[in-house]
């Protein structure tokens, strides 16, 4: 006889994504909400109802195909990146500086104020610089986005993302040298993750497109470029290197070897799909209840603190930077998603033995309010900006 408990454990997984990705459709064409919202509320629901019940193992099978999902996400954001655009207007790099370096200070000093310890709280900080280019891109491509706002917000979260990821490895780098007492290795060990992740990731932008000229395959870009991503994705994983970093140098390398991917392709076509389901699913079920509603003041006034700093910003500088300071904010509003993001980061660093997810209440807090409410402000701000497709038909 088939023993039915572990029969409906080995389904669980399966069968909640096959029911959040039905949810995420019916309420897409019922209210017009972003899928991906869904998607989150749906995994947060699932993880805490069935935490205890799942095998670990199933969790590390899923974080890896969040990852490779995660990974063509930031390939597509790092192809979409024009080199020259930021050389013609270098007040789009200012922005994005200043916006990012106000934000760490601001939810820094908020998050220590409340009482955060100084490790935590500037862990915190630096993960709230960051905007996810999973949850903008989602939305962008669902809405058929292009304009000033659009291109602003891929602009400035790819820049956002390399200012994260570089600040929250030297911090966690300063984590290990308060553990292990070994500043030079600690320093040394988080740099040499980020050179070798961008150089690896360079190294794929190079050979791919000349793979593909070699065989002159340009209508099998698409699928060129997937498998190399996966192939990155593993590597990284492997070599406990940033797949952040290393997929985004990827594409952005690869873009400027004039390799053209079509526009029908972006998300990856049906494989990038199914790989934001699970990963958007996945990352929501990791953030826990207890956690949620023990940091969940904080973790509102934090949100509250990153969208003033991002949209003053943006705002302040928009006229200098060639817009009005009505898409200026609308740039800033747009670059609200940041979960997937910040909690891949995090489940990264387990390797270094670093567990940040039970250690950042607040920011778990944060986390799941921007899960559901970070894709809706994305979506509204280029809505209201016109440049969606409906806008454009209209």
């Amino acid at each position: 006889m088939p023993d039915y408990a572990d029969l409906g454990l080995q389904l669980a997984w399966p069968l909640a994504m096959a029911l959040a990705w039905m949810a995420g459709e019916l309420i897409y064409r019922w209210t017009a909400l972003p899928r991906i919202a869904v998607y989150g509320l749906a995994g947060f629901c699932f993880g805490n109802l069935a935490a205890g019940y799942l095998p670990p193992s199933e969790s590390k099978n899923f974080m890896l195909l969040a990852s490779l999902g995660f990974g063509l996400i930031l390939f597509e954001l790092g192809y979409r990146i024009n080199l020259r655009w930021l050389r013609s207007n270098p007040w789009i790099v200012v922005t994005s500086l200043l916006e990012a370096a106000g934000t760490f200070a601001a939810v820094y000093a908020v998050a220590h104020f409340f009482g955060m310890e100084r490790l935590p709280a500037a862990l915190t900080a630096s993960l709230a610089m960051s905007s996810s280019p999973a949850g903008l891109l989602r939305v962008l491509n669902e809405q058929g986005a292009a304009g000033q706002v659009t291109e602003r917000a891929m602009h400035l979260t790819a820049l956002n993302c390399v200012m994260a990821v570089f600040t929250f490895s030297v911090v966690v780098g300063i984590g290990l040298f308060q553990t292990s007492g070994d500043l030079a290795h600690a320093a040394g060990s988080s740099l040499l993750v980020l050179g070798a992740s961008a150089g690896l990731g360079a190294l794929f932008g190079t050979l791919v497109p000349l793979w593909l000229r070699l065989i002159d395959a340009a209508e099998g870009a698409t699928l060129a470029f997937a498998l190399a991503v996966v192939l990155l994705v593993a590597v990284t994983h492997v070599l406990q290197f940033s797949p952040v970093l290393a997929a985004l140098t990827f594409g952005l390398v690869a873009r400027h070897r004039r390799t053209a991917l079509s526009p029908a392709q972006r998300n990856f076509g049906v494989l990038g799909d199914l790989l934001a389901v699970l990963m958007f699913f996945f990352v929501a079920t990791r953030v826990e209840m207890e956690h949620v509603t023990g940091g969940i003041a904080l973790g509102l006034l934090l949100v509250l603190v990153r969208a003033v700093v991002k949209i003053g910003v943006c705002t302040a500088l928009a006229r200098v930077s060639g817009i009005s300071a009505r898409k200026g904010a609308l740039s800033g509003m747009a670059l609200t998603p940041m979960a997937v993001f910040a909690i891949l980061l995090m489940e990264q660093t387990h390797w270094m033995g670093v567990d940040l997810l039970d250690s950042l209440a607040p920011l778990a807090a944060a986390m799941l309010l921007l899960d559901i409410a970070g894709p809706v402000l994305t979506q509204r701000a280029v809505v209201w900006a016109n440049e969606t497709r409906l806008a454009k038909e209209v």
